[in-house]
């Protein structure tokens, strides 16, 4: 059984960026999805697109992910404001190398 082209309404717009993506499954899973791609008139191309879209639905109400999306989500933005502060201190020092190096002295030069 090939990978038969998809039915026309595969739910992508024109703007879509279709990429490709290698799974690798044991022959037994490949046989089965062979067979579920058959029975319901799809590619296998389609059967997995569709198998992942509807695990990345489920994934979003599970509470688990919700709470490790959160603490990413907060790891971003302590890791975005310290680099800020980083390029702050560098580019907000006085353009003048003279007074940053006596004030690193402790005098006036």
């Amino acid at each position: 059984m090939s990978d038969a082209p998809s039915s026309p309404d595969t739910g992508y717009s024109a703007g879509d960026a279709i990429r490709p993506l290698s799974v690798r499954m044991r022959d037994a899973a490949r046989a089965q999805l062979e067979v579920l791609a058959q029975l319901n008139g799809r590619s296998m191309t389609e059967e997995v697109r569709l198998a992942l879209e509807a695990w990345v639905e489920t994934s979003r109400s599970n509470p688990e992910v919700l709470a490790r999306a959160e603490q990413v989500r907060l790891e971003i933005e302590h890791d975005a404001d310290m680099r800020r502060d980083a390029i702050k201190s560098i580019f907000d020092q006085p353009s003048n190398g003279r007074a940053a190096r006596s004030r690193a002295k402790g005098g006036d030069e």
